[in-house]
């Protein structure tokens, strides 16, 4: 049922820096892959085939690496090394990349709207590359897949508990439980100060989208920093009682902050060993 899923990477991701100013932050290795490859294979394993990634004049290493390199593989065909690319053109033999770039950095909002014409008029899934997930099950995406085939009409956003004093760097929702993991949303609140918060509930970077929420953003104006928040769109829905909140099983790492990226740069490599 979702056969497309949207990876925003635009982000000039300024918290990393420098290394980003050559490197896009959803090329930044965990182990041996990068944090975009592992949303790919988590998109993959919920059923998509279509990635649709959002990126900008600064980030064709990301178009490169979903590609063949003619030399490095003939340079090790035949050798021991060989089966270290295995994973990666099977992904690529398997998946269909289309591309498109955000002119102007206008919040998560635009960058979804920015992704449109690559997606068409069906619901899609939406994946931050930053927000890493593990599980020892069903990935994050597979679970809401499932959740969207018993609820077709809603959105859908990944949500998890987190300590109120850091209310203010998520999107937080609020209103009831329908099931023992599901809010039906009726308010939806960016970044707000812990004492504003309604909830300790917040919103990463799992998404799965109805179409019209491209018409919402059109109307949405600039929110939270002068950007357009997809918080602000899905609270529209939410208003008419169209999103769901599902609070997921496995871990998840925000890979957005550099603490955040250590823990999972030391819990996949001692997964590893």
């Amino acid at each position: 049922m979702i056969k497309k899923c949207l990876f925003p990477a635009a982000g000039y991701g300024t918290r990393f820096l420098p290394i980003t100013k050559s490197i896009p932050k959803e090329m930044l290795p965990i182990g041996t892959k990068p944090l975009i490859q592992y949303g790919v294979e988590e998109a993959k394993s919920a059923g998509c085939n279509t990635m649709a990634i959002v990126t900008s004049k600064y980030k064709k290493a990301i178009e490169d690496y979903f590609d063949t390199h003619t030399d490095i593989e003939q340079n090790i065909s035949g050798n021991s090394k060989e089966k270290l690319l295995e994973p990666l053109n099977s992904l690529i033999d398997s998946t269909i990349f289309t591309y498109t770039r955000q002119k102007e950095m206008k919040g998560l909002g635009h960058a979804i709207l920015t992704g449109e014409p690559l997606i068409g008029n069906e619901p899609f899934a939406v994946i931050l590359a930053d927000d890493l997930c593990d599980n020892s099950g069903d990935t994050v995406l597979s679970q809401m897949v499932e959740l969207y085939k018993k609820y077709p009409d809603y959105c859908i956003v990944a949500i998890e508990e987190i300590p109120k004093k850091d209310t203010d760097k998520y999107g937080v929702i609020d209103g009831e439980f329908i099931e023992y993991n599901i809010v039906k949303v009726s308010n939806m609140v960016e970044k707000p100060k812990p004492e504003d918060a309604p909830t300790n509930l917040a919103i990463i970077g799992r998404y799965i989208l109805i179409p019209e929420i491209f018409d919402i953003i059109k109307e949405t104006k600039p929110g939270k920093g002068g950007e357009i928040q997809i918080t602000d769109a899905l609270l529209t829905l939410a208003k008419q009682g169209k999103v769901l909140a599902y609070k997921f099983e496995g871990k998840r790492f925000d890979c957005g902050s550099i603490d955040g990226f250590m823990e999972a740069s030391k819990y996949f490599s001692s997964n590893l060993l």
